[in-house]
Formats: structure tokens, C-alpha cells, sequence
């Protein structure tokens, strides 16, 4: 047969549909992705939460504001100690208290520590997913430290549970504690060091993160992004920095920002602010002052753990805040503060009783899922998983 007379049919070419999740290793959790795919590209991607919802939102109308402290410890359990600072200025705001200069300090240097701890979570974790092996190792390394000096300073090295309404539970334990944490912001920057090393100019590294997850200014404010994802995209914006909560109007740092958009510039933003986190706790220890670490308001604090109390009146004190909680006034408030992953917002609504009448948390990691599906269309399947990363969410605050 002659070559013009065969008919040759058009190829016919179908999306598939796969599901990642939400029991796979790069989810960083129970997530699920629906993904649309014209052979590795992808076409649409779906993500799907609610496999952890534990329903604290519900939980917290419950209990006492005081009893509500443990339940924020397990929204993203990497940095308790921001979500757990982030409720207490919240239920302060609300009921009209302000926290001693020493504790606001404490919190101030605490919650720097839960930052570093968690972007080195995220900095193991996002290189591991990509391929690099020795940079998780390294940043294990250094976070130990500091979980081991947050087992010191409360007992607990993950839910912590140790800032309160109007301070924190108890001093810090001796001097000793300080200078071991003097210690690591002294040898942290060479540590930094070594992780850009490893990682920064690396051939491999940059052609899986420039130029992949692209999303501009404009784009990024509407879909609701904060924190370093949103910095990443060019937006100057960090709540510490212009609505300034405990100790952060006293001390100097800088906010990091991006140009390019794209997954490296995000993690430039996160590794900057790894070292001005470091700064943050070198000030906090040189500035520390004296004095107490709870506010001396006992219709609504508990008494602090050196207290005597022995006279009745300190005994059904304690009682009642603990078991039916002060009472409150009456109205709503939105309260948010800069944790690692973004902004985390208590939104209150107080019946004038010692428990809210409702709460909702404002959760980046949940904002941050819901932007998956646009910054991975158009890119292969490996390029999800540095998105994912990216973006740097945990599911515990995704399922509240």
C-alpha cells in the first residue's frame, strides 16, 4: 500500500486522576491532593483536609479560659509556644491586663525560640522532600538544643503549655539556662552557614525551587497568605513589626523580603528570618529586667507557683478561676500574632462568664492549603511537593 493512502487517525490524549495522600511522607501530614494530570504535568490539583479535625474551636466553649491554654498547644504542635503566647495576648486584650515588662521579654525570647525550631522543622523536612539528605541531620542537630532547654525551663519539650493569662508559669530556672541559650545564639550563625552551603548555590536545589510555585503581590494578599509565604512574594508585612506585641517594640530586627516570587525566594525569607530570630533572643537576654513574672490581677490570674497559699482566701481564689473561671466583659475581639507559619488569629466572643461563648482561630496553615492547587497547575508532579513545602503547613491547625 502506498504511504498516501494509509489513514492515519489522530492520537487521542486523557487527563488521569491520582490521589497523593493522605497517608504519603511529603504531605506533612493527613493531606489530600486530588491531582489532575496530562502525563506529569499537572492540570488541577484539589487539596482536601479534615482527616485530624478534633474540633478545639467546640472544645474551648466548654472550658475556662485558663483551661483553653493545653488546646492551643495542639494546633501546630511544632511552635506550642507561639500559639500558646498568641491565646494569652488575646484573653489579656479582652479582659484589660498587660503582662510585667519581665514576662513580656520571657515570652518575647520563648517564642523566638519556638520560631527557630519550627523553620528548622521546615528547613529538614522541605530539603528531605527534594533530596537533600545531610541538611535534615544538621538542623535536627541545633533544635535539640532548644527542645532540650524548653524541658528545663517547663518540663515539656513540644506542648509546653507554658506561657499564661497576664505572664508566664514560672521563672526562668537559673542563670545558667540563659547562658546555655547565649551559648547557641553565639554558634548559630555558623551553623546557618553550613545548611547554604549544603543547599543555597546547589544546582539540584535551585532548579527545584526557582521559578517554581510563581505567585505575585497583588495575588498572594487576595488569597489571605502571611508570614514568610506572603514576605516570599514581595509584601513587607509582619505583625511584629507593625502591631508589636510583648517585648518586640524594644528590641531590632528586620523583615525579610522577596522579588522573584518562587519557592527559593521563599526559603531565603525563612532563612533570614532564622538568623533575626537570633538576634531577638540575643537582645532579650541582654534586656531582660527584674520583677515579677504574672500580672497582679487576681480576679484573673492564678497566683504564681512561689505564692503562699495558705489563707482561705488565696485557696478559693484558686478554685474558682480554675474551675469556673473569671468573669469576663462583655464583647468580641479579633487578637492576631506573628507565629512561624504566619498570622494566627483568636477571634473571641465573650458572654461576660468565665468561658467564651465562641472562639475562632484564624490558622495559616489552613490559608496556605487552600493556595496548593494555584501555585502547582501548570508544573510536573515532583513540583507539588515543593510547594508543599513551601508554603510550610501543619495539620493540626488546618483541622481545628
Amino acid at each position: 500500500m502506498e504511504a498516501a493512502e494509509i489513514d492515519f487517525k489522530p492520537l487521542e490524549t486523557k487527563t488521569i486522576t491520582v490521589s497523593m495522600g493522605p497517608q504519603h511522607p511529603a504531605t506533612h501530614g493527613v493531606l489530600r491532593l486530588v491531582l489532575e494530570l496530562d502525563g506529569e504535568t499537572v492540570v488541577k490539583c484539589t487539596p482536601y483536609v479534615g482527616y485530624l479535625h478534633r474540633g478545639i474551636e467546640k472544645l474551648s466553649e466548654n472550658r475556662t479560659y485558663l483551661q483553653i491554654i493545653p488546646l492551643t498547644d495542639r494546633l501546630d504542635y511544632i511552635s506550642s509556644m507561639s500559639n500558646n503566647i498568641g491565646y494569652c495576648v488575646a484573653v489579656e486584650k479582652l479582659v484589660g491586663i498587660e503582662a510585667p515588662p519581665r514576662a513580656k521579654f520571657i515570652r518575647t525570647m520563648v517564642g523566638e525560640m519556638s520560631r527557630i525550631s519550627s523553620h528548622l522543622l521546615w528547613l529538614a523536612t522541605h530539603a528531605l522532600d527534594i533530596g537533600a539528605m545531610t541538611v535534615f541531620l544538621y538542623a535536627f542537630r541545633e533544635r535539640e538544643v532548644l527542645l532540650d532547654l524548653f524541658e528545663r525551663l517547663c518540663g515539656a519539650r513540644l506542648t509546653v503549655s507554658y506561657p499564661r493569662i497576664g505572664g508566664v508559669r514560672n521563672d526562668i530556672p537559673d542563670q545558667e539556662w540563659l547562658d546555655v541559650l547565649k551559648k547557641f545564639t553565639d554558634e548559630f550563625p555558623d551553623r546557618m552557614k553550613e545548611y547554604e552551603t549544603l543547599i543555597d548555590q546547589n544546582r539540584i536545589w535551585l532548579k527545584r525551587t526557582k521559578g517554581i510555585g510563581v505567585i505575585g503581590v497583588e495575588e498572594a494578599i487576595n488569597w489571605g497568605l502571611s508570614g514568610a509565604t506572603l514576605r516570599g512574594s514581595g509584601t513587607d508585612y509582619d505583625i511584629r513589626k507593625y502591631m508589636p506585641y510583648d517585648a518586640y517594640d524594644q528590641v531590632e530586627f528586620e523583615v525579610p523580603v522577596g522579588k522573584e516570587c518562587d519557592v527559593y525566594d521563599r526559603y531565603r525569607c525563612r532563612m533570614i528570618e532564622l538568623l533575626q530570630a537570633n538576634q531577638i533572643i540575643r537582645q532579650c537576654i541582654e534586656k531582660l529586667p527584674e520583677g515579677p513574672i504574672l500580672a497582679d490581677e487576681r480576679k484573673f490570674v492564678l497566683p504564681a507557683k512561689d505564692e503562699v497559699l495558705g489563707d482561705m482566701e488565696h485557696l478559693i481564689h484558686h478554685f474558682v478561676l480554675v474551675a469556673k473561671g473569671p468573669k469576663t466583659p462583655v464583647g468580641e475581639l479579633y487578637v492576631s500574632t506573628e507565629v512561624p507559619k504566619g498570622e494566627l488569629g483568636f477571634y473571641i466572643v465573650s458572654d461576660g462568664t468565665g468561658k467564651p461563648y465562641r472562639m475562632h482561630v484564624r490558622a495559616p496553615s489552613f490559608v496556605h492549603a487552600s493556595v496548593l492547587g494555584r501555585l502547582s497547575v501548570g508544573h510536573m508532579v515532583a513540583d507539588v511537593i515543593a510547594n508543599i513545602g513551601t508554603i510550610d503547613i501543619v495539620l493540626g491547625e488546618c483541622d481545628r
